[in-house]
């Protein structure tokens, strides 16, 4: 007597079913995994290991604050002649322009001439429409854009679809750390990485979905406002 399963059972008429549902989730979940490692090398391409100097002046600086050095070497490169003018974009509301001239010696001077400070922006997005209100303002064309080189691909994404008409020039500040050890080898930079991945794939998503008039989200900062906002020179925040 032969035990040899039939397929014509009923036990095998349900195993077909479930072997094809298996197959239907873990196929995508395959391919979205193999799709996302291959968005990730990508994105691990972009990030500049080394500093390099500008390839050429600009009319404005635009540092976005959040991480070490990003003001010192924004301010290097104002004072170096890089730019006309440097916008500090993100600062504290109980920051002003003493606290950031003590984290950055000898810059009084261009802080009271050179310098703004943006106070309103709050994220990456923020950032880029505080500086094109404050590019539009100053009739600026080209802008060095100051930042970490793991935050670079996204603020590159997010002032491109900001300010479309204006050339950015990226100026990636690497840290110390990402110096001193590679990235898969901490914890915590790989946790960082994969973070900022996820908020480059966002961005880069709802910025080709609003390019085909898909703009999902309420953009605030073209609300108006019952005052006109303003970036504060460093001279006027001393008096606030």
């Amino acid at each position: 007597m032969s035990l040899q399963s039939d397929d014509t059972s009923p036990n095998g008429h349900a195993a077909r079913p479930r072997g094809w549902l298996r197959a239907a989730i873990v196929t995508p979940l395959a391919l979205a995994f193999v799709a996302a490692a291959i968005g990730f090398i990508g994105f691990l391409s972009q990030l500049r290991g080394v500093e390099t100097d500008p390839p050429h002046n600009a009319d404005g600086i635009v540092v976005l604050t959040g991480g070490s050095s990003r003001v010192s070497d924004a301010m290097e490169l104002l004072a170096a002649g890089y730019g006309k003018r440097l916008l500090i974009s993100g600062v504290h509301p109980t920051n002003d322009a003493s606290d950031i001239s003590r984290s950055v010696p000898d810059s009084q001077g261009l802080m009271r001439c050179c310098v703004d400070l943006d106070r309103s922006a709050v994220n990456t997005r923020s950032n880029a429409a505080e500086t094109r209100r404050w590019a539009r303002e100053r009739g600026f064309k080209s802008l060095i854009v100051v930042t970490s080189n793991y935050h670079m691909p996204r603020a590159i994404v997010e002032l491109s679809h900001a300010m479309p008409d204006v050339t950015l020039i990226p100026f990636a500040v690497v840290g110390d750390k990402w110096r001193d050890e590679p990235w898969w080898t901490s914890g915590g930079t790989f946790r960082l990485l994969l973070s900022e991945y996820a908020k480059y794939v966002a961005a880069e998503v709802r910025v080709r979905l609003a390019d085909i008039g898909l703009d999902l989200t309420s953009d605030l900062a073209e609300q108006p406002a019952a005052t006109p906002r303003r970036p504060a020179t460093a001279q006027a925040s001393n008096k606030d």
